[in-house]
């Protein structure tokens, strides 16, 4: 079953290679969506794709790169967006 999450990802996690390494995990599971990020140092992303491919996202995105420190993150279901690729999203 296909789902969408909305996730906001707090701590330092800008200028860490967040953005570039999500993209690359999120390909890897089929995910599409994008992320951004945010003032206050805010990572923001829509993701979608398979149940099991979100969780094992989010798993990864509680974790982060190596030089990222989460202390937040939080992810509500939206709506499907039908995203066709998983990409930067410059504000």
């Amino acid at each position: 079953m296909k789902k969408c999450y909305q996730i906001k990802i707090f701590g330092r996690v800008q200028n860490v290679g967040f953005r570039r390494l999500s993209i690359e995990k999120a390909r890897e599971l089929g995910i599409t969506g994008f992320i951004r990020n945010e003032p206050g140092g805010i990572v923001f992303l829509e993701a979608e794709g398979k149940e099991k491919a979100l969780q094992d996202f989010l798993s990864w995105c509680r974790r982060g790169p190596a030089f990222a420190r989460i202390e937040r993150l939080d992810f509500s279901e939206i709506p499907e967006r039908d995203f066709t690729d998983f990409r930067i999203d410059q504000v």
